[in-house]
């Protein structure tokens, strides 16, 4: 075991942004698999992790004892937010349990990832987030607050049906957002995790345009060459129109609040933040889209 370097600890290692990270802490930036420890619900899942020699471990965001179990030995602590977005309240006590385990077991620092403007944000679930933030700030940690801008990989749920019926829902008006690559994202979070850095800061991961609704719906009709209109609605009729194609009404809602807060301006601001933090730029979407176009396309 190489002690000259940390231990450092992913949470939702099982989902799609987990898992990348921990691939880049691997495979970019070259920590040692015993130097890093994954954790989930489901440890099952990580079998493949744990025959790369990283330890894995059960972690349950509703039992503070399970946490503070997984979290120690650990230096430097990734807090992927949970997926717990339906039940008001939760997420944040989800998160607060995470803080104070993450202490209790003797973390130094903790990334954490957060959303653009989570004081004003329109995004339903952004108090959450500053709620975070702000147990994060109150507490003896060291942190690191990822504000990630709107992944790419967002459209992937929302377009193969607008695509298939020609016509796109938009309650966002003229607003962009300044999407990014999960990817890229998921390599950010690896290198601050890694980095020796012990500064409190604010980082806004984002891509280097603010896309509208017709500009995205453009570029993706000459990929596909399937025409896509982008036809405008209110917020109370794309509501209708998400629980009419089977969203749950509180599912909805939530959705809605992402055209809300983008046509209000809140996911369109862009900063240089991802190149200062990795040295590079991050991916276009016009490159993102060659390489996802035919699961945009999808009947």
């Amino acid at each position: 075991m190489n002690i000259s370097t940390p231990t450092l600890l992913v949470t939702g290692a099982s989902g799609h942004l987990g898992r990348a990270v921990i691939a880049h802490l691997l495979d970019t930036v070259g920590i040692p698999a015993d130097r890093i420890i994954a954790t989930s619900r489901t440890p099952a899942t990580l079998a493949d992790l744990a025959a790369r020699g990283v330890t894995v471990r059960a972690a349950d965001f509703d039992d503070p004892a399970s946490l503070e179990a997984a979290f120690t030995g650990a230096d430097r602590l990734l807090l992927v937010s949970t997926d717990a977005l339906l039940e008001p309240g939760k997420r944040l006590q989800q998160h607060r349990t995470a803080v104070q385990a993450a202490v209790v077991a003797g973390v130094r620092h903790v990334v954490y990832t957060s959303l653009p403007v989570p004081e004003t944000s329109k995004v339903s679930f952004a108090p959450d987030h500053l709620g975070t933030e702000q147990a994060l700030a109150a507490s003896p940690l060291t942190w690191t607050v990822l504000r990630n801008a709107w992944y790419f990989e967002n459209l992937l749920h929302t377009v193969p049906g607008a695509l298939a019926a020609g016509q796109w829902s938009s309650a966002a008006g003229d607003g962009g957002i300044a999407y990014i690559a999960r990817d890229d994202l998921a390599r950010a979070a690896a290198i601050a995790l890694a980095a020796g850095d012990t500064r409190k800061r604010t980082l806004t991961l984002t891509g280097t345009q603010a896309w509208t609704a017709r500009q995205l719906a453009a570029r993706i009709s000459s990929a596909t060459g399937k025409p896509l209109e982008v036809v405008d609605v209110s917020l109370e009729q794309l509501t209708e129109g998400l629980q009419a194609h089977g969203f749950p009404p509180a599912l909805a809602a939530v959705f809605a609040s992402f055209d809300a807060a983008t046509a209000a301006g809140d996911l369109g601001g862009i900063t240089d933040d991802y190149a200062q933090l990795t040295g590079r730029a991050p991916e276009s979407f016009d490159a993102w889209l060659l390489r996802n176009g035919a699961g945009l396309s999808r009947a």
